[in-house]
């Protein structure tokens, strides 16, 4: 096997513990360290999406397990998500436009996210509009396809800021909305004919096995403060990587 390939490996597993551990998959991650090796762009995006399903269905599936989830926040999010995350799928505009922007959103939600994270465990939550949550559920959607990721660096955030759930209840939810934003946007991104890379089938193991550890920690062991702190690491990785990338 290629050295290269191998080096991806350990990268993708790495990424995949430290997001999954906040309910994340890591699609932002595993499309730096796959630009990084040289990899042909147009198959950063597909790739990203096959392992974020890998590693979100076994964060969902633990996550609901571990009874840390809600039904109804899900649906009032992936009601318009979903059909959003198909049409952003479809799509493919200069990431000049939109990456700096994004990348300092990311980062200023990590900061937040870190610096507030002992006193937001206590805070009390909101019960979210649903009008609210169908219109961002929409917008985290389009994006998420049109980036090819899962939408959980943009949707976490916002539901921690707003206060709209206890923190592993979000991770939770961030988790499966992941999982069906990422369906979707690969769906949508089929008609394009997409080529995976060669060594998907090792990244694909490395992914479940980092998927698989990070969920477990994430859903069962961390704290409310922890997983705040985890997630302030993740949201700044994906935002410098939206400077680098």
């Amino acid at each position: 096997m290629d050295l290269v390939f191998i080096l991806i490996a350990c990268g993708i597993f790495i990424a995949a513990v430290l997001y999954s551990s906040v309910g994340h998959a890591g699609a932002s991650g595993y499309i730096a360290i796959m630009a990084l090796a040289g990899l042909a762009p147009e198959s950063l995006k597909p790739a990203a999406l096959v392992l974020n399903i890998l590693v979100a269905s076994i964060a969902s599936t633990k996550y609901i397990r571990a009874k840390a989830f809600s039904w109804p926040l899900l649906w009032s999010l992936i009601i318009t998500s979903i059909p959003c995350a198909f049409i952003g799928g479809g799509l493919t505009l200069p990431g000049h436009y939109y990456k700096p922007i994004l990348g300092a959103v990311l980062i200023y939600a990590a900061f937040h996210s870190f610096f507030t994270a002992k006193a937001a465990v206590l805070q009390e939550s909101k019960t979210p509009q649903k009008l609210w949550l169908i219109g961002t559920g929409a917008i985290i959607g389009f994006l998420s396809g049109l980036i090819g990721v899962g939408g959980g660096i943009f949707l976490s955030p916002i539901l921690l800021f707003l206060r709209w759930g206890e923190t592993r209840i979000i991770s939770g939810v961030a988790a499966v909305f992941i999982l069906v934003n990422s369906i979707a946007g690969l769906l949508g991104l089929i008609a394009k004919h997409p080529v995976l890379p060669e060594g998907i089938s090792y990244w694909a193991i490395a992914a479940i096995m980092g998927g698989w550890l990070g969920a477990e920690f994430g859903s069962k062991r961390f704290s409310g403060t922890v997983i705040r702190q985890v997630m302030a690491v993740v949201l700044l990785i994906a935002g410098g990587k939206m400077f680098l990338g």
